[in-house]
């Protein structure tokens, strides 16, 4: 107990110590030196004879005897010290000390060696001991005043922050497993990362260069080929991800019931794509599919659209492209039920394209208000609604989109058991802007036939997936909502949550971040380091702190829950090392769902494997001829699909009797506007 009476004895108990130390150390000295203290004439018969008794013990036999027990006694007072703790006291200032003094203090007995006076030989010696003595003196003072703990060993708090993770390899027929080290309280430890249940969704976040693609993306088209799934790759910087798919497929072929075949799309290098057309008739049960892919195509051109949804202008381009594709479907049952045939038809006056499009009577509703416009002559008006439609497709009319998008290879069903596909789609990051929104109609298409009752299990791995569109009822909160019992697993790569949000808009970027189940996540900083942080809670932690006053040191040690992985070590990982969390199955439970560990690639076994790969195989001859030559086609088929629809409505017009004709045409109260001339197309 800290009583003033322990202190008091303390004290008490060193000082005495010190005493018998220096009255050892000075009898000692007494008798080496017993001829110089003679001769100076400071020895007595009461000492003499005192001295006599006490050399009859062995406790003053030669020099070293004495000199440690003095030493020893020396050594208990310094334990009893409390000096007044310094942080300023150095180390090695205090190993200087007591390292000399004792050299000092042992080494003095080499005066004896000396040919000098007795006198001059006991000063030496003396002199020499002392110094050594007041020297482990200071040292053991300074060292008392030393603070005996350090809390300045782990100054990022990085052994506090470690906790145990997985170590077990927990693998099924859906899993991705990733090995991994990991530190726990200063140790490294091998761990694994289970991806048991990709199903749930998987989001991989990191900013560029944190390892995304080549310690997570690889793995899992990797590994899902080999299980047998199909698969979907966006390919966002083709072809990197394209090359790693298509030679997986090569060596795992035999792991599927159906081998499946691998399709290709891209815009640049039109040898080595497929063609596919997104609004394949066949695929398109109704007019909401029409209206799906319209929305789809138009926000993916129009990012800054998806804030403001619902407004007038915008969505009147969205029913406008909408009434197009949908004529197109059910024009001869979708003969011309392409992108560049609707970019191509709305490019028509207007006259004599509402007129053919009122030939249809489901889209009748949608074009009304363009046709109204039209007739009450709200110009301004009707190209406010129009234009923007049209100035934004026009940035598609390019005779390279044309003829991928005009052509049918292959349809978008890549699960389906009895034609299993692997479909990479690449884009071009200088391009994206224009390729993305083509690709965001593609993919909107394809989640609608992937996520069906009684299909393959499938993968869709879309690389930088901001830089697409999916919205709608199938976009991609609705896929990863409802995908898992259709065993399509899902895995969506970004740098950040707010470049999420800034394409998608903050509500929805917030779904698809809130729903997926397993996030893994390299380097990243701001908002979504503190939104992960968050998420991956906190764990139990030590904490020490220290106070210091003018007689004592106070130690104090606690523990209490703080953060798991700070949003300042998230901002500050390493390329390859990644936090996250991961979603498990009710038959496979996973304690420790929470990692922080690095991947561990094999760099030289992926070198090798990729020094092997077979290059994208050319898939067909295209010349400038056969492009141009589609162009053309594509242009003369709209042209006389609107020659044929006039005349026949002509045709149908001149069959109607006056009756008939004067009640077809809308009421003018008895008047006429100035310079108004009837259209009979329009007033059908």
């Amino acid at each position: 107990m800290n009583t003033g009476e322990d202190i008091q004895s303390l004290r008490k108990i060193a000082d005495l110590s010190r005493l018998i130390s220096l009255s050892i150390l000075g009898i000692h000295v007494y008798l080496t030196c017993y001829l110089a203290f003679r001769l100076w004439g400071w020895t007595a018969e009461i000492t003499d004879n005192l001295m006599a008794g006490i050399t009859a013990t062995s406790l003053f036999d030669g020099i070293t005897r004495p000199k440690l027990a003095a030493l020893l006694f020396l050594a208990i007072s310094l334990l009893g010290i409390k000096g007044r703790k310094d942080e300023k006291i150095d180390k090695k200032a205090i190993f200087w000390y007591i390292g000399i003094g004792l050299l000092l203090y042992f080494a003095s007995a080499l005066a004896f060696c000396l040919s000098a006076s007795a006198p001059a030989i006991a000063v030496l010696y003396i002199g020499i001991t002392t110094t050594g003595y007041l020297s482990i003196l200071i040292g053991g003072t300074h060292l008392s005043r030393l603070i005996k703990f350090s809390l300045q060993k782990d100054i990022f708090n990085r052994d506090n922050e470690t906790f145990p993770q997985e170590e077990r390899l927990l693998e099924n027929e859906y899993s991705v497993n990733l090995p991994a080290k990991y530190w726990l309280k200063g140790k490294l430890r091998d761990s694994w990362i289970n991806v048991i249940n990709p199903f749930r969704g998987l989001l991989v976040a990191g900013t560029p260069g944190a390892g995304k693609s080549y310690f997570v993306i690889r793995h899992i088209i990797d590994q899902h080929i080999k299980k047998g799934f199909a698969a979907f790759v966006y390919d966002f910087k083709y072809p990197d991800l394209t090359r790693i798919a298509y030679n997986k497929l090569l060596q795992c072929r035999k792991n599927y019931p159906v081998p499946p075949k691998f399709y290709i799309v891209n815009f640049e290098d039109l040898n080595r794509t497929h063609r596919c057309n997104p609004l394949d008739p066949q695929s398109m049960e109704d007019i909401s599919d029409a209206a799906e892919s319209a929305r789809t195509i138009m926000l993916g051109l129009n990012r800054e659209w998806i804030k403001k949804q619902g407004d007038f202008f915008s969505e009147s381009a969205i029913n406008f492209v909408t009434a197009i594709i949908w004529y197109l479907r059910k024009y001869r049952d979708g003969k011309y039920c392409t992108l560049p045939h609707a970019i191509e038809l709305m490019q028509t006056d207007y006259d004599p394209l509402f007129a053919i499009l009122q030939e249809e009577d489901e889209i009748r509703t949608l074009i009304n208000p363009f046709v109204s416009a039209l007739l009450r002559k709200a110009a301004p008006q009707l190209e406010g609604q129009i234009a923007s439609a049209k100035i934004g497709l026009a940035r598609l009319a390019s005779p390279q989109l044309y003829y991928v998008l005009n052509g049918m290879d292959f349809t978008l069903d890549l699960n389906n058991p009895k034609a299993p596909k692997i479909i990479a789609l690449g884009n071009n990051p200088q391009k994206s802007q224009v390729y993305g929104a083509v690709l965001s109609l593609y993919v909107s298409r394809m989640i609608k036939l992937v996520n069906r009752k009684n299909q393959l299990k499938s993968s869709l791995v879309f690389d930088e997936f901001p830089t697409i569109y999916i919205g709608g009822a199938s976009g991609v909160d609705g896929l990863l909502a409802t995908a898992r019992s259709n065993l399509v697993a899902t895995t969506l790569a970004v740098q950040t949550f707010e470049q999420l949000k800034k394409d998608y808009g903050a509500e929805q970027a917030d779904v698809i971040t809130s729903i997926v189940g397993n996030i893994i996540s390299g380097q990243v900083t701001g908002d979504t380091a503190k939104t992960l942080s968050d998420t991956f809670g906190k764990i139990m932690q030590d904490r020490t702190s220290m106070a210091l006053n003018s007689n004592d040191t106070t130690l104090t040690k606690s523990t209490q829950m703080d953060l798991a992985i700070p949003a300042s070590k998230i901002a500050t990982l390493s390329s390859g090392t990644f936090v996250g969390v991961v979603a498990d199955n009710p038959e496979e439970k996973i304690p420790q769902k929470i990692f922080h560990s690095e991947i561990q690639n094999d760099h030289a076994a992926i070198e090798a494997e990729e020094a092997q790969y077979r290059p994208i195989p050319k898939i067909a001859t295209v010349t400038p001829e056969d492009i141009r030559e589609n162009y053309l086609k594509i242009k003369e088929d709209i042209r006389q699909l609107v020659a044929e629809e006039l005349e026949k409505i002509e045709e149908d017009t001149l069959k109607e009797t006056p009756e008939e004709q004067e009640t077809a045409q809308p009421p003018t109260n008895g008047k006429k506007d100035s310079g108004e001339q009837s259209n009979p197309a329009l007033s059908m």
